[in-house]
């Protein structure tokens, strides 16, 4: 598969297919058309080509990185040192193991990006390359205007969210001791460190691939962004600006079941629907997979994924594709335990038991929890909860909040477009006691069809 060049003195093998193959030559033969040497000498590139072909699409830094990883591929094993100058055989090879490549072959080029040696370099040097890198991708989505929607906002704080974001990605890297990297500390990272991180954290190539796409305008039909960059859908008029930057809606996108991955649908926000919890459980019962998303009043940034449709009820819901996550100061996702069942709750007009939105723990110490006195929560964690293994998400145990917002992921089935006919009156029989207690009657009332399920 793919296609295989021979060049005197050299061999060397391509992933690519046919007319991938001649997407890339194309692109080599523009950046070397202008700095041909004599007949007789290879065709080559320089960096200021290069610079000069991306543009403002990339940041520099990012463009030089790239350019020395390829440089230093050495495609013979017998070259004494890098040349200032990219082959056309580095050119074809770095590419085709970076958008093509295992995890050996993606890690042999990243290595050659952070060091130009083979010796073991220090962990904050890989944390750079991982800050570079994301700061990338957020560029080169807003340069090509493929943010879909989503902001590339700077969110509050002392750490950017590129720095968070990054901050996770190298968590995922294991040293040589079997700890995990918690920081960019003065600890030493080998080949197979970056080998084994490049395969356990599978962003770092897909943000690569993201940069050299969009970046370089090649093989860009093969990039599927609406699956890395979901769909924004507000029905509002109003404008509205999520709680989200396009960076953290990727990383929570990407724990999503692949088929809810190209489509958010805003059901409710505070900002556009009022502080209700009414008019929360009006919004966001019956609607399929979900994001709860809360900004806690001291600036942290968490919820959880909801894999059913909230209904709301006095039982627990939900199954194991649930989880809670965080977004601010730290991301991170909190996958399910299996120590219990208890993935969702939805409940109000109870005497005995609790009212509110609940995600984890039990009743009175849930992992993520919002009052039904609206504005009101609590995160219960000690050391842990129990159902997601996550610990407390806001910067009090008891927190107040003054935005959330709740997101349908992927598309709407027929039945629960069907569902959502009802009023919020069907599914808030508080409301519904309010407007009889007034003396009111349901002008709606006997005029819609009853829904199969009642």
């Amino acid at each position: 598969m793919g296609n295989s060049k021979s060049h005197p003195g050299q061999s060397f093998s391509s992933r690519f297919l046919p007319e991938e193959q001649a997407e890339v030559d194309r692109l080599f033969d523009s950046l070397s058309s202008e700095e041909l040497g004599s007949s007789t000498s290879p065709r080559s590139f320089s960096l200021q080509a290069l610079k000069s072909h991306v543009g403002e699409a990339l940041p520099a830094e990012m463009v030089t990185r790239l350019f020395e990883g390829m440089r230093r591929v050495d495609v013979t094993g017998k070259t004494k040192g890098p040349s200032e100058r990219i082959s056309q055989e580095q050119f074809t090879v770095s590419m085709s193991h970076l958008l093509k490549g295992n995890a050996e072959e993606k890690s042999l080029v990243i290595w050659k990006m952070i060091s130009a040696t083979e010796s073991p370099v220090k962990a904050r040097e890989v944390q750079k390359f991982t800050e570079d890198l994301v700061g990338s991708v957020a560029h080169v989505l807003n340069y090509r205007q493929e943010l879909r929607g989503w902001t590339e906002k700077q969110a509050p704080g002392s750490l950017s969210r590129v720095q968070v974001l990054a901050a996770q990605l190298c968590s995922e890297m294991k040293l040589q001791d079997g700890e995990k990297l918690l920081g960019p500390q003065q600890l030493d990272c080998d080949r197979t460190t970056v080998e084994d991180w490049v395969f356990r954290a599978p962003l770092v190539t897909t943000f690569l691939s993201v940069v050299i796409q969009q970046g370089f305008l090649l093989l860009c039909s093969s990039l599927d962004l609406a699956t890395l960059v979901p769909e924004c859908q507000v029905d509002q008029e109003r404008e509205f600006a999520s709680v989200l930057d396009v960076l953290s809606v990727i990383y929570i996108n990407s724990h999503l079941p692949r088929e809810q991955r190209h489509r958010w649908r805003l059901l409710f926000s505070s900002e556009l629907h009022g502080h209700s919890f009414a008019q929360l459980c009006g919004c966001i019962a019956h609607w399929g997979p979900c994001v709860v998303l809360l900004e806690d009043r001291d600036g942290h940034v968490f919820g959880g994924f909801a894999s059913c449709s909230w209904e709301v009820k006095p039982q627990f819901q939900g199954d194991d594709r649930c989880f809670l996550f965080s977004i601010s100061p730290r991301m991170a996702v909190y996958t399910c335990t299996g120590y219990n069942d208890h993935y969702m709750y939805l409940n109000q007009g109870q005497q005995t038991i609790p009212n509110g939105l609940g995600m984890g723990g039990q009743h009175n110490y849930f992992g993520l929890w919002i009052d039904v006195d609206f504005g009101k929560g609590h995160s219960k964690a000690k050391p842990t909860c129990t159902t997601y293994n996550s610990p407390q998400l806001s910067a009090q145990e008891d927190f107040r909040f003054e935005k959330m917002e709740v997101w349908a992921v992927g598309d709407a089935s027929v039945t629960q477009l069907a569902k959502n006919t009802k009023s919020v009156l069907d599914v808030d029989p508080a409301a519904r006691a309010l407007l009889e207690v007034s003396g009111r009657i349901r002008h709606s009332e006997g005029l819609r069809e009853v829904p199969d399920d009642q």
